[in-house]
């Protein structure tokens, strides 16, 4: 789900909450050594994103926030501000090259740059959520 979230609307708050929940409290952050990805370098995206990023000439960068049930991917365009809402269900995170990250969600993809250790730490921790709060597999039992 692509929202433009620039704006404070309660309805459009309470649909990013039903899908990924509502942001960790201050203890859960610092268990997790935060939940927020340092500034992402964005390489390839969709055609729905790059309709969007082009607008302007600015530097294609987004962050990534975690929540309980899945990640939101932040960008701006146009002095705007986008969200691409992933529940873990959907999410699919794949390291192609050695410094480059995708995220795919059904028909939407952005590919980010990793250039420094803490990116790598930070899809780890998405990797590791992801799988320690996943439901039961008929296989695990």
């Amino acid at each position: 789900m692509l929202l433009n979230i620039s704006y404070n609307r309660s309805k459009t708050k309470e649909k990013i909450d039903n899908e990924v929940g509502r942001p960790f409290t201050l203890l859960d952050r610092m268990k997790l050594n935060g939940t927020g990805s340092p500034k992402l370098h964005i390489t390839d995206t969709s055609i729905d994103i790059h309709n969007l990023l082009v607008l302007d000439n600015n530097a294609n960068t987004c962050n990534v926030e975690m929540r309980p049930k899945g990640i939101i991917v932040m960008f701006r365009s146009l002095l705007e501000t986008y969200a691409l809402v992933i529940p873990y269900y959907k999410l699919h995170l794949y390291k192609g090259k050695a410094e480059e990250y995708s995220i795919y969600k059904d028909h939407s993809k952005i590919k980010v740059k990793a250039n420094t250790p803490a990116i790598h730490k930070y899809f780890k921790k998405i990797l590791d959520y992801k799988s320690d709060n996943a439901p039961t597999q008929i296989e695990d039992l």
